[in-house]
């Protein structure tokens, strides 16, 4: 494409990114009403609580909520660093500012000129269409540093392992970054992401009580509404079912008969999914500069559908993954991307437009739910079946006497 044809491109990129994010700003301000429940509270009661534990040099353990690293630490006082604004307006500043940054990441970095432009449209669309929810939780910061690591390891495999460990003291799931990395740089990569991890950990640990409190915060949850499992209850309601549906943990849960088996249920499949992960680590032979952003984005999402957990933020990972990996020409992510990019234009209407719908199981709530986690069961399908064609070999042609060819094993050589 000539350079003019790239230019328009890029300056439409600019455009739709500006004029989308502009108003999703307006929205997280509430200059501009979006439609159901208030998705901003998060940020000026939750945060800005913690926030204020956190000054006084210490994790707010006893509030259920916090089940963070405590990296998170940092993205919970970042708006001191503007305090001219109030906390919430100084959190959706930086949220904005880690939004632009994954969009100039996915633009100009990691792999020099001539990159196709569909990673970079491909967040501006499918982060956008979670609504403000974006700026309203700090997953986009963690999606940033994410989204960084995949694109420097490309060439610097030590930046993959330093920001993989990072994103992992701000919210566990970067670790998932590593899983694909192959090869002679595969144990520099995990030593140094290891050191990013202890470090930090210890001397928080050292110096702050409750830094590793997450590791057993969340024993105790129930089955979250919007998740997969949950379409048990959401139709079980209809027929009677007697269980309640209440905040728990800082989300709204299912609480009642059933639920801790359709809980574990989901931690099985969770553990079933870290299996093939760990099959196909050991079956893969191939691999090519876009195997480890395509590894990472099937464990993302591997995790992600079998979680007892899937909240609306949890899209932002996805789409910021899927993003990455179309960003290279080869990838063959490209259908399993499309599924979470309409998975997310789906979420933004059951949480926050319809999310009453939801939380009552009504047919609107139920259809939605189901559309949604069915798209992303879709991608994960596809993801996973796209990695383990593009990586594990498969039957080799061989040429038999009498015959053209035909696919099998390598014939056996001759016993003499």
């Amino acid at each position: 494409m000539d350079e003019a044809g790239t230019g328009r491109r890029t300056a439409a990129l600019w455009a739709v990114w500006g004029a989308s994010r502009a108003v999703l700003l307006l929205c997280a301000l509430r200059v501009l009403a979006f439609p159901g429940p208030d998705v901003t509270s998060d940020v000026s009661v939750i945060y800005r609580g913690w926030y204020e534990v956190l000054r006084q040099g210490a994790f707010p353990v006893g509030d259920v909520a916090w089940q963070y690293p405590p990296g998170a630490a940092l993205a919970i006082l970042a708006p001191a660093a503007l305090p001219f604004l109030g906390y919430a307006t100084a959190f959706f500043v930086l949220a904005l500012l880690a939004d632009l940054a994954v969009l100039l990441l996915l633009r100009y970095g990691g792999r020099g000129p001539g990159r196709p432009l569909r990673g970079a449209w491909a967040w501006t669309a499918g982060a956008a269409a979670l609504g403000p929810t974006l700026y309203a939780r700090y997953d986009v910061m963690v999606t940033a540093v994410a989204v960084a690591a995949l694109l420097a390891g490309v060439r610097r495999p030590r930046v993959l392992g330093v920001l993989a460990g990072a994103g992992a003291l701000l919210k566990v799931w970067p670790v998932l970054l590593l899983v694909g990395v192959r090869g002679p740089a595969r144990r520099r990569v995990w030593t140094w992401a290891a050191a990013a991890v202890a470090v930090p950990a210890a001397l928080l640990a050292f110096a702050l009580p409750g830094a590793l409190s997450f590791l057993t915060a969340q024993r105790d949850r129930g089955t979250e509404v919007e998740s997969l499992g949950a379409l048990v209850f959401h139709v079980a309601r209809h027929f009677g079912w007697s269980g309640q549906v209440l905040l728990n943990y800082g989300s709204v849960e299912f609480l009642g008969p059933y639920v801790g088996a359709v809980s574990a249920a989901a931690q099985a499949l969770t553990l079933a999914a870290g299996g093939w992960l760990l099959l196909w680590r050991l079956r893969a032979r191939r691999s090519a500069p876009h195997t480890p952003a395509d590894a990472a984005f099937t464990a993302v999402l591997l995790f992600t559908v079998t979680s007892r957990v899937i909240s609306p933020q949890y899209l932002v990972w996805l789409v910021g993954l899927a993003a990455v990996c179309l960003c290279f020409r080869d990838s063959a992510m490209r259908w399993p991307a499309v599924l979470v990019l309409a998975a997310s234009a789906v979420t933004v209407l059951e949480f926050p437009v319809y999310f009453a719908d939801v939380v009552a199981s009504d047919r609107l709530g139920i259809l939605l739910l189901s559309l949604r986690d069915g798209l992303l069961v879709a991608a994960c399908a596809g993801a996973g079946r796209a990695l383990w064609r593009s990586t594990v070999p498969g039957p080799v042609p061989v040429t038999l006497p009498g015959q053209a060819g035909v696919r099998g094993r390598p014939a056996a050589a001759p016993r003499e």
